[in-house]
């Protein structure tokens, strides 16, 4: 109880100080919820923005533009293959392939919108994130997991990648 407190006090203050164009903290937020009507698991995850240009910047050598006016789509592409390459997800042990939808910006935060489609129960979760790792050794990655009203959390970090849920 006391984690899921400290989590959503944790990304309340994330949100509020997403208005700011200067933060301190490392943190980035993913939302895993599963829609059992739909056989999908729907993943949200929030992520400066200045911080993934520069990753992108670092990983590709190419300086991208998301969330400016010039964003391109190759800039789109970048941010895709980064992600997909720093965050994956097995299902019941069986490593599921993460569809990118679309993204949007709130304040200097991209709100990225994903699915896995064909999920017919849920039994474990195993979730690897090292997006913003390769930047910052102080990268948090929070997950939040809602699978049949159960609510469970995870804090990934540079000295845990991976962490494994059961329902």
């Amino acid at each position: 109880m006391k984690k899921i407190i400290s989590y959503t006090l944790l990304g309340l203050v994330f949100l509020t100080l997403t208005s700011f164009g200067v933060h301190k903290f490392y943190v980035s937020i993913y939302q895993i919820n599963y829609a059992p009507e739909k056989k999908m698991l729907q993943i949200t995850s929030r992520i400066f923005i200045d911080d993934l240009n520069d990753v992108l910047f670092r990983n590709f050598n190419k300086k991208t533009h998301l969330g400016e006016q010039n964003e391109s789509p190759e800039d789109i592409i970048l941010m895709k293959k980064y992600i997909s390459d720093h965050f994956s997800i097995k299902v019941n042990g069986q490593q599921k392939a993460i569809n990118y939808l679309s993204k949007e910006l709130e304040g200097n935060v991209v709100i990225c919108y994903y699915n896995i489609k064909d999920i017919s129960k849920i039994k474990t979760l195993e979730i690897q994130n090292t997006v913003l790792i390769d930047l910052n050794s102080e990268q948090q990655n929070i997950i939040q997991t809602t699978i049949s009203g159960k609510k469970q959390n995870l804090l990934l970090t540079d000295g845990e990648i991976k962490g494994f849920l059961k329902y």
